[in-house]
């Protein structure tokens, strides 16, 4: 008996020292003292957070627990890891740390937007898991990549059987991870499609769960119609939408935001699931051939040059390129159109199309302007940004509680071009200028903007909200500092304010510094 009570003893002793092992365990680190806004929406509650490997474990009061690392949040705002919906990240194998997005408290981007995309998708995601990459990525199909594979860029509908070969080929994007369909109909070959085309792809994406993106038809004088064509395919489709870097385009829609919003009020209102996302910037950037009849480009550059050899065939094209920069991205003005990049002759870059004409000893007419953008064109082409939108529909837009922000960035590196300074600055620009100094949103808006929104479209059930058992992609920043830096004339800058970044639980910026850990996941839809 009194052995039996000896060894009942040392039995509860044994247990008692164990449970105080497992209570004294340390996390592997505690967020403490901050302000947490949660990317509901709701206002911030000031907590502590306990991460375990990539793992949200207790939230709450932990003065009393200990940790490998610790932050201290006090006066920080500590938010999910922004979600960026609309990102050309194509750079990926060539710049895997994925800095100029994590530096922004990017912990998850969208890739193949506007129609296009790696193929075959589930190889190249295959590739991205085998390299290593600092943030979590997923994508879309897109429309034009897949167009071009079976038509090329001819200017025609697609017979059944090129119909029937683009459908199985949404269909294997779909099985092999992506999370919708991406249609670029301002650009080739998408510009070609009729909307039944558009329509049928778009009932695959919707069979496998996916939504649709649409850099819409037009975005300056056939914007209205655009944004009803886009419904339409949702509608028909059955497939949720997003307007794709929404914006008004060209002096005479300057306003008309106002119409399109009213359009996806009336949408929603009768039960169809449209969003928006949009850039905080009046200036778009895109190649310099937006500007050319999308005619003239039918078959390819070599098509595009026999063409211009042609000279009433060379005047339609510049006739309808003088349109073009009266009424769209030109902006009626040289001015307004900025090169960004420019392989044939990078000392353009940064400069101006007025600025082109007058090296050339040209009056900066927008005839002359015509010239030099076909000229631009036959010397292999450009990326330009375009100086032609409103700061009221920004505003606008951006206030609309269906728009979530993204970048339309692209990953990018110090001394790369000269690039719109999206690429660097959109979500601090969002939180330092838009909330913190014009208060067109608040500080919760904005943060659900960037996270529960965009998690919520993509079905991440395990992202875009603080809560115990989500993922730890997490962005710790000072609401009183955090700005972008990044400027038209000054694009490779870096934003300031964001101290912590968090991807899975490893700390991608700590205490402003950027670590190249590559913690990130390749997501998958199916």
């Amino acid at each position: 008996m009194k052995k039996s009570l000896t060894q009942f003893f040392a039995l509860v002793f044994a247990m008692s020292l164990l449970t105080n092992c497992i209570r004294e365990k340390p996390y592997d680190l505690i967020i403490r003292n901050g302000k947490i806004y949660d990317g509901t929406g709701a206002e911030a509650f000031e907590a502590d957070i306990a991460i375990n490997g990539d793992q949200i474990i207790k939230i709450g009061d932990l003065q009393n627990s200990k940790a490998a690392k610790q932050i201290d949040a006090q006066n920080l705002a500590v938010a999910p890891g922004f979600i960026d919906l609309h990102a050309h990240i194509e750079p990926l194998l060539t710049l895997p740390g994925c800095e100029s997005l994590i530096r922004q408290g990017v912990t998850t981007a969208l890739g193949g937007p506007d129609g296009s995309g790696p193929w075959p998708l589930g190889d190249y995601l295959d590739t991205l898991e085998t390299v290593g990459i600092g943030m979590n990525v997923a994508f879309l199909v897109g429309h034009n990549t897949v167009r071009k594979h079976v038509m090329s860029l001819d200017q025609r509908a697609p017979t059944a059987d090129e119909l029937a070969q683009m459908k199985q080929q949404i269909e294997q994007g779909m099985k092999e991870g992506a999370f919708g369909i991406s249609t670029g109909l301002k650009y080739l070959p998408g510009a070609f499609s009729e909307v039944d085309e558009v329509i049928a792809l778009s009932k695959v994406a919707s069979a496998y769960g996916g939504f649709y993106t649409s850099h819409l038809r037009e975005e300056g004088l056939g914007l209205i119609d655009a944004v009803r064509e886009a419904i339409l395919i949702g509608r028909e489709a059955d497939i949720p939408i997003v307007l794709t870097h929404h914006k008004v385009i060209g002096k005479p829609m300057w306003g008309k935001s106002v119409k399109t919003l009213a359009l996806v009020d009336s949408a929603r209102n009768l039960g169809l699931d449209v969003m928006m996302d949009q850039y905080p910037y009046d200036a778009s950037y895109t190649s310099l051939s937006i500007i050319l009849p999308a005619w003239a480009r039918a078959g390819g550059e070599e098509a595009f040059r026999e063409r211009t050899r042609n000279p009433k065939l060379r005047d339609s094209i510049r006739s309808g390129t003088v349109f073009n920069i009266l009424n769209d991205r030109g902006g009626a003005d040289l001015r307004r159109v900025q090169f960004a990049k420019v392989d044939w002759m990078p000392a353009l870059e940064g400069k101006t199309l007025h600025d082109w004409a007058i090296s050339k000893n040209m009056e900066p007419t927008v005839e002359n302007g015509a010239d030099l953008v076909i000229e631009a064109q036959l010397n292999g082409g450009a990326r330009c940004i375009f100086h032609v939108m409103d700061e009221n529909d920004v505003e606008r837009i951006m206030q609309h509680p269906q728009t979530m922000i993204a970048s339309d960035g692209r990953l990018v590196a110090p001394g790369m071009g000269h690039p719109h300074p999206r690429w660097y600055g959109t979500f601090p620009r969002v939180l330092g200028h838009y909330v913190r100094e014009k208060k067109i949103i608040t500080l919760p808006a904005a943060i659900h903007k960037m996270t529960g929104m965009p998690a919520k479209r993509l079905g991440l059930a395990d992202r875009g909200t603080i809560a115990e058992g989500m993922k730890a992609d997490m962005v710790v920043f000072d609401p009183e500092k955090v700005i972008d830096k990044a400027t038209f004339e000054n694009p490779h800058q870096y934003p300031e304010g964001i101290d912590y970044v968090l991807v899975n639980g490893v700390l991608a910026v700590d205490k402003g510094k950027f670590k190249d850990h590559r913690s990130g996941n390749v997501l998958k839809k199916n």
